[in-house]
Protein backbone atom coordinates (compact mmCIF):
# COMPACT_ATOMS: atom_id res chain seq x y z
CA UNK A 1 0.00 0.00 0.00
CA UNK A 2 1.91 3.43 -1.28
CA UNK A 3 0.70 6.19 1.09
CA UNK A 4 1.72 9.78 -0.57
CA UNK A 5 1.27 11.55 1.83
CA UNK A 6 1.88 10.03 5.51
CA UNK A 7 -0.34 8.87 8.55
CA UNK A 8 0.77 8.03 11.95
CA UNK A 9 -2.07 5.55 13.51
CA UNK A 10 0.36 4.10 15.99
CA UNK A 11 0.43 7.88 17.42
CA UNK A 12 -2.36 9.23 19.95
CA UNK A 13 -5.37 10.29 17.07
CA UNK A 14 -6.27 13.76 16.97
CA UNK A 15 -5.63 16.42 13.91
CA UNK A 16 -3.65 14.86 10.97
CA UNK A 17 -3.50 16.33 6.94
CA UNK A 18 -5.53 14.18 4.60
CA UNK A 19 -3.43 11.75 3.21
CA UNK A 20 -3.61 10.14 -0.25
CA UNK A 21 -3.58 6.07 -0.32
CA UNK A 22 -2.72 3.72 -3.35
CA UNK A 23 -4.61 0.67 -3.31
CA UNK A 24 -1.89 -2.23 -3.83
CA UNK A 25 -2.93 -6.34 -4.28
CA UNK A 26 -2.92 -6.59 -0.32
CA UNK A 27 -6.00 -4.23 0.13
CA UNK A 28 -7.98 -5.18 -3.31
CA UNK A 29 -11.49 -5.97 -3.34
CA UNK A 30 -11.45 -4.92 0.49
CA UNK A 31 -14.68 -2.79 1.31
CA UNK A 32 -13.64 0.91 1.67
CA UNK A 33 -15.03 0.66 5.76
CA UNK A 34 -12.73 -2.28 6.27
CA UNK A 35 -9.88 -0.56 4.71
CA UNK A 36 -10.44 2.77 6.45
CA UNK A 37 -10.78 1.01 9.86
CA UNK A 38 -7.28 -0.89 9.19
CA UNK A 39 -5.74 2.44 7.82
CA UNK A 40 -7.33 4.53 10.74
CA UNK A 41 -6.31 1.68 13.56
CA UNK A 42 -8.11 3.14 16.83
CA UNK A 43 -11.13 4.79 14.95
CA UNK A 44 -14.53 3.56 16.13
CA UNK A 45 -16.58 2.37 12.75
CA UNK A 46 -19.05 4.83 13.80
CA UNK A 47 -16.69 7.68 12.99
CA UNK A 48 -15.62 5.84 9.78
CA UNK A 49 -19.28 5.44 9.02
CA UNK A 50 -19.86 8.89 9.47
CA UNK A 51 -16.84 10.34 7.42
CA UNK A 52 -18.34 8.15 4.99
CA UNK A 53 -21.62 9.61 4.72
CA UNK A 54 -20.24 13.22 4.99
CA UNK A 55 -18.68 12.91 1.43
CA UNK A 56 -15.15 13.09 3.40
CA UNK A 57 -13.74 10.00 1.98
CA UNK A 58 -12.96 9.96 -1.84
CA UNK A 59 -11.95 7.38 -4.38
CA UNK A 60 -10.74 8.48 -7.18
CA UNK A 61 -11.79 12.10 -6.36
CA UNK A 62 -15.75 10.71 -5.99
CA UNK A 63 -17.58 10.21 -3.28
CA UNK A 64 -18.45 6.70 -1.90
CA UNK A 65 -20.30 4.28 0.59
CA UNK A 66 -19.18 1.68 2.82
CA UNK A 67 -20.37 -1.21 0.56
CA UNK A 68 -17.44 0.05 -2.13
CA UNK A 69 -14.65 -2.59 -2.46
CA UNK A 70 -11.49 -1.41 -3.79
CA UNK A 71 -9.50 -1.61 -7.14
CA UNK A 72 -5.97 -1.56 -7.28
CA UNK A 73 -4.91 1.75 -8.50
CA UNK A 74 -7.64 3.66 -6.45
CA UNK A 75 -6.61 6.43 -4.60
CA UNK A 76 -8.41 6.81 -1.55
CA UNK A 77 -8.40 10.38 -0.03
CA UNK A 78 -8.60 9.83 3.77
CA UNK A 79 -9.57 13.05 5.86
CA UNK A 80 -8.10 14.71 8.77
CA UNK A 81 -9.13 13.05 11.79
CA UNK A 82 -10.68 15.26 14.86
CA UNK A 83 -11.95 13.55 17.87
CA UNK A 84 -12.17 15.14 21.43
CA UNK A 85 -9.24 14.15 23.58
CA UNK A 86 -11.92 13.36 26.47
CA UNK A 87 -13.38 10.45 24.51
CA UNK A 88 -12.08 7.96 27.10
CA UNK A 89 -13.26 5.14 24.42
CA UNK A 90 -11.47 6.10 21.64
CA UNK A 91 -8.54 6.41 23.85
CA UNK A 92 -8.88 2.68 24.75
CA UNK A 93 -8.90 1.80 21.40
CA UNK A 94 -5.66 3.52 19.88
CA UNK A 95 -2.79 1.21 19.32
CA UNK A 96 0.39 2.06 21.38
CA UNK A 97 3.52 2.17 19.75
CA UNK A 98 4.13 -1.35 21.15
CA UNK A 99 1.15 -4.14 19.69
CA UNK A 100 -1.74 -4.43 22.03
CA UNK A 101 -2.08 -6.64 25.17
CA UNK A 102 -2.87 -10.11 23.63
CA UNK A 103 -6.27 -10.90 24.47
CA UNK A 104 -6.89 -13.31 21.36
CA UNK A 105 -3.75 -15.25 21.22
CA UNK A 106 -4.11 -18.11 23.37
CA UNK A 107 -7.95 -19.07 21.69
CA UNK A 108 -5.79 -19.44 18.18
CA UNK A 109 -6.70 -23.40 17.33
CA UNK A 110 -4.18 -23.14 13.95
CA UNK A 111 -1.99 -20.76 12.34
CA UNK A 112 0.17 -20.66 8.81
CA UNK A 113 1.13 -17.85 7.01
CA UNK A 114 -2.65 -18.14 4.91
CA UNK A 115 -5.07 -18.90 7.81
CA UNK A 116 -5.53 -18.26 11.33
CA UNK A 117 -8.20 -20.01 13.58
CA UNK A 118 -9.38 -19.06 16.58
CA UNK A 119 -11.65 -19.94 19.56
CA UNK A 120 -13.73 -17.59 19.74
CA UNK A 121 -15.02 -16.38 23.07
CA UNK A 122 -19.11 -16.14 23.51
CA UNK A 123 -19.89 -12.78 24.02
CA UNK A 124 -17.37 -11.36 21.70
CA UNK A 125 -18.73 -9.33 18.55
CA UNK A 126 -16.59 -10.66 15.23
CA UNK A 127 -16.16 -6.91 14.10
CA UNK A 128 -17.18 -3.80 15.71
CA UNK A 129 -20.31 -1.61 15.14
CA UNK A 130 -24.03 -1.12 16.54
CA UNK A 131 -22.40 -0.21 20.25
CA UNK A 132 -19.57 -2.65 20.00
CA UNK A 133 -16.18 -0.42 19.63
CA UNK A 134 -14.30 -3.68 19.37
CA UNK A 135 -14.74 -6.92 17.86
CA UNK A 136 -12.55 -9.93 16.86
CA UNK A 137 -11.18 -8.91 13.55
CA UNK A 138 -10.20 -5.34 15.66
CA UNK A 139 -8.68 -6.45 18.48
CA UNK A 140 -6.93 -8.81 16.36
CA UNK A 141 -5.29 -5.67 14.18
CA UNK A 142 -4.48 -4.39 16.94
CA UNK A 143 -2.50 -7.16 18.58
CA UNK A 144 -0.93 -8.04 15.07
CA UNK A 145 0.25 -4.23 13.81
CA UNK A 146 2.83 -5.76 11.40
CA UNK A 147 -0.20 -8.23 9.89
CA UNK A 148 -0.36 -7.10 6.10
CA UNK A 149 -3.90 -9.02 5.46
CA UNK A 150 -6.37 -10.19 8.15
CA UNK A 151 -9.73 -10.27 6.83
CA UNK A 152 -12.96 -12.79 8.47
CA UNK A 153 -13.42 -15.40 6.51
CA UNK A 154 -17.53 -15.79 8.11
CA UNK A 155 -19.48 -14.82 10.86
CA UNK A 156 -20.77 -16.36 13.93
CA UNK A 157 -23.14 -14.51 16.72
CA UNK A 158 -21.80 -12.66 18.98
CA UNK A 159 -23.42 -15.08 22.22
CA UNK A 160 -22.12 -18.07 19.97
CA UNK A 161 -18.33 -19.72 20.46
CA UNK A 162 -15.88 -21.71 18.62
CA UNK A 163 -14.08 -22.27 15.22
CA UNK A 164 -13.62 -18.85 13.54
CA UNK A 165 -11.36 -18.41 10.67
CA UNK A 166 -9.42 -15.53 9.21
CA UNK A 167 -7.59 -15.51 5.93
CA UNK A 168 -4.07 -13.91 6.27
CA UNK A 169 -3.47 -13.58 2.58
CA UNK A 170 -6.48 -12.41 -0.10
CA UNK A 171 -6.03 -15.69 -2.46
CA UNK A 172 -6.84 -17.39 0.86
CA UNK A 173 -10.02 -15.58 1.60
CA UNK A 174 -11.01 -15.71 -1.92
CA UNK A 175 -10.41 -19.19 -1.79
CA UNK A 176 -12.47 -19.90 1.22
CA UNK A 177 -15.49 -18.15 -0.04
CA UNK A 178 -15.57 -19.99 -3.05
CA UNK A 179 -15.61 -23.13 -1.08
CA UNK A 180 -18.20 -22.30 1.49
CA UNK A 181 -20.39 -21.65 -1.40
CA UNK A 182 -19.86 -24.37 -3.26
CA UNK A 183 -20.94 -26.24 -0.15
CA UNK A 184 -17.38 -27.66 0.51
CA UNK A 185 -16.86 -27.22 3.69
CA UNK A 186 -18.23 -29.04 6.84
CA UNK A 187 -19.69 -26.89 9.61
CA UNK A 188 -20.49 -28.71 13.06
CA UNK A 189 -22.13 -26.76 16.34
CA UNK A 190 -23.28 -28.18 19.65
CA UNK A 191 -26.31 -26.88 21.03
CA UNK A 192 -28.71 -27.63 24.08
CA UNK A 193 -32.59 -27.18 23.48
CA UNK A 194 -35.50 -27.11 25.58
CA UNK A 195 -37.37 -30.38 25.22
CA UNK A 196 -37.10 -33.77 24.90
CA UNK A 197 -35.45 -34.60 20.59
CA UNK A 198 -36.74 -38.09 19.92
CA UNK A 199 -35.31 -38.52 16.12
CA UNK A 200 -31.69 -40.00 15.95
CA UNK A 201 -31.41 -37.59 12.67
CA UNK A 202 -33.44 -35.18 11.37
CA UNK A 203 -33.08 -32.88 8.13
CA UNK A 204 -34.57 -29.45 8.54
CA UNK A 205 -35.25 -27.27 5.57
CA UNK A 206 -36.86 -24.24 6.21
CA UNK A 207 -37.70 -20.68 4.36
CA UNK A 208 -36.36 -18.03 6.23
CA UNK A 209 -36.64 -13.81 5.95
CA UNK A 210 -34.47 -10.75 7.72
CA UNK A 211 -36.85 -8.27 9.32
CA UNK A 212 -36.39 -5.06 11.18
CA UNK A 213 -37.77 -4.44 14.37
CA UNK A 214 -39.25 -0.67 15.19
CA UNK A 215 -36.16 -0.21 17.58
CA UNK A 216 -33.73 -1.32 14.48
CA UNK A 217 -32.71 -4.73 15.23
CA UNK A 218 -32.41 -7.35 12.71
CA UNK A 219 -34.22 -10.29 13.48
CA UNK A 220 -35.19 -13.32 10.86
CA UNK A 221 -38.43 -15.44 11.11
CA UNK A 222 -39.61 -18.79 8.93
CA UNK A 223 -42.31 -17.48 5.94
CA UNK A 224 -44.84 -20.26 5.84
CA UNK A 225 -47.16 -18.64 3.48
CA UNK A 226 -45.80 -18.51 0.00
CA UNK A 227 -48.33 -16.76 -1.67
CA UNK A 228 -46.87 -13.91 0.06
CA UNK A 229 -45.13 -10.77 -2.08
CA UNK A 230 -42.57 -11.11 0.60
CA UNK A 231 -41.07 -14.68 0.04
CA UNK A 232 -39.36 -13.54 -3.23
CA UNK A 233 -37.01 -12.25 -0.43
CA UNK A 234 -36.75 -15.19 1.46
CA UNK A 235 -33.75 -17.90 1.99
CA UNK A 236 -33.55 -21.21 1.77
CA UNK A 237 -32.32 -23.02 4.71
CA UNK A 238 -31.05 -26.43 5.33
CA UNK A 239 -29.23 -27.91 8.34
CA UNK A 240 -28.91 -31.67 9.48
CA UNK A 241 -29.31 -32.30 13.04
CA UNK A 242 -28.41 -35.62 15.09
CA UNK A 243 -29.56 -36.07 18.75
CA UNK A 244 -26.22 -36.54 21.21
CA UNK A 245 -27.47 -36.86 24.44
CA UNK A 246 -30.65 -37.16 26.12
CA UNK A 247 -31.60 -35.10 29.64
CA UNK A 248 -34.79 -34.94 31.28
CA UNK A 249 -36.39 -32.17 29.88
CA UNK A 250 -33.11 -31.06 27.49
CA UNK A 251 -31.42 -32.60 24.44
CA UNK A 252 -28.10 -31.96 23.17
CA UNK A 253 -27.78 -31.80 19.76
CA UNK A 254 -25.11 -31.81 16.89
CA UNK A 255 -26.00 -29.63 13.60
CA UNK A 256 -24.30 -29.87 10.25
CA UNK A 257 -25.23 -27.44 8.19
CA UNK A 258 -26.04 -26.89 5.00
CA UNK A 259 -26.86 -23.42 4.52
CA UNK A 260 -25.28 -20.93 6.81
CA UNK A 261 -28.19 -18.17 6.96
CA UNK A 262 -28.08 -15.34 9.76
CA UNK A 263 -29.77 -17.34 12.86
CA UNK A 264 -30.16 -20.69 11.08
CA UNK A 265 -29.90 -23.08 14.09
CA UNK A 266 -31.58 -20.44 16.38
CA UNK A 267 -34.65 -19.64 14.00
CA UNK A 268 -34.72 -23.30 12.99
CA UNK A 269 -34.96 -24.96 16.27
CA UNK A 270 -37.27 -22.19 17.65
CA UNK A 271 -39.77 -22.88 14.90
CA UNK A 272 -40.07 -26.60 15.89
CA UNK A 273 -40.76 -26.01 19.65
CA UNK A 274 -37.04 -26.82 20.60
CA UNK A 275 -35.42 -23.07 21.65
CA UNK A 276 -31.83 -23.21 21.86
CA UNK A 277 -31.17 -22.48 25.96
CA UNK A 278 -30.27 -18.52 27.06
CA UNK A 279 -31.30 -17.43 23.42
CA UNK A 280 -32.35 -14.24 23.90
CA UNK A 281 -33.56 -13.46 20.73
CA UNK A 282 -35.75 -16.58 19.83
CA UNK A 283 -35.66 -18.56 23.04
CA UNK A 284 -37.86 -19.12 25.96
CA UNK A 285 -37.71 -15.89 27.70
CA UNK A 286 -39.28 -17.48 31.23
CA UNK A 287 -36.97 -20.77 31.36
CA UNK A 288 -33.87 -18.34 30.48
CA UNK A 289 -34.53 -16.52 33.27
CA UNK A 290 -34.39 -19.71 35.23
CA UNK A 291 -31.67 -20.99 33.85
CA UNK A 292 -29.49 -18.44 34.72
CA UNK A 293 -30.05 -19.17 38.52
CA UNK A 294 -28.94 -23.19 37.58
CA UNK A 295 -25.53 -21.60 36.27
CA UNK A 296 -25.89 -21.16 32.39
CA UNK A 297 -25.00 -17.30 31.97
CA UNK A 298 -25.58 -17.44 27.97
CA UNK A 299 -26.51 -19.20 25.06
CA UNK A 300 -25.44 -22.69 24.72
CA UNK A 301 -24.53 -22.83 21.57
CA UNK A 302 -21.11 -23.51 20.29
CA UNK A 303 -19.11 -24.10 16.85
CA UNK A 304 -17.47 -27.01 18.12
CA UNK A 305 -15.83 -28.30 14.71
CA UNK A 306 -15.03 -27.57 10.52
CA UNK A 307 -13.41 -30.04 8.49
CA UNK A 308 -12.63 -28.42 4.91
CA UNK A 309 -9.27 -28.41 2.55
CA UNK A 310 -6.95 -25.74 2.89
CA UNK A 311 -7.60 -22.71 0.89
CA UNK A 312 -3.56 -22.59 -0.51
CA UNK A 313 -2.18 -26.74 -0.39
CA UNK A 314 -5.68 -28.65 -0.08
CA UNK A 315 -4.05 -30.71 2.51
CA UNK A 316 -7.36 -31.54 4.83
CA UNK A 317 -7.76 -29.54 7.79
CA UNK A 318 -10.38 -30.52 11.25
CA UNK A 319 -10.74 -27.46 12.93
CA UNK A 320 -11.80 -28.26 16.76
CA UNK A 321 -12.89 -25.85 19.12
CA UNK A 322 -14.07 -27.97 22.62
CA UNK A 323 -16.57 -27.70 24.53
CA UNK A 324 -16.31 -24.65 26.70
CA UNK A 325 -15.67 -25.40 30.40
CA UNK A 326 -19.24 -23.47 31.92
CA UNK A 327 -21.21 -24.91 29.45
CA UNK A 328 -19.62 -28.39 29.64
CA UNK A 329 -20.18 -27.66 33.83
CA UNK A 330 -23.61 -27.05 33.45
CA UNK A 331 -24.47 -29.95 31.07
CA UNK A 332 -22.54 -32.34 33.71
CA UNK A 333 -25.41 -31.09 36.01
CA UNK A 334 -28.90 -32.28 34.04
CA UNK A 335 -29.97 -35.73 34.95
CA UNK A 336 -29.76 -38.24 32.32
CA UNK A 337 -32.64 -39.70 31.49
CA UNK A 338 -32.41 -43.30 31.77
CA UNK A 339 -32.45 -45.95 28.85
Amino acid sequence: MQIEQNIQPEKPIGAHAAANVTVDEASEGQRIDNFLAKVLKGVPKSHIYRILRSGEVRVNKGRTDASYKLVIGDIVRVPPIRIASNDKELLENQRSEQPAKSVLESTIIFEDDALLVIDKPAGFAVHGGSGVSRGVIEQLRMERPKAKFLELVHRLDRETSGVLMLAKKRAALVALHEMIRNNQTDKRYLMLVAGEWSEKKKRVTLDLQKYVLPNGERRVNVVMDKSKDKYDQAQHSETIFYLKQAFDGFSLLEAQLVTGRTHQLRVQLAHLGFPILGDDKYGDFANNKALQKKGLKRMFLHSVETNLRHPVSAEKLKLIAPLPQDLQRFMNNLKKLEG
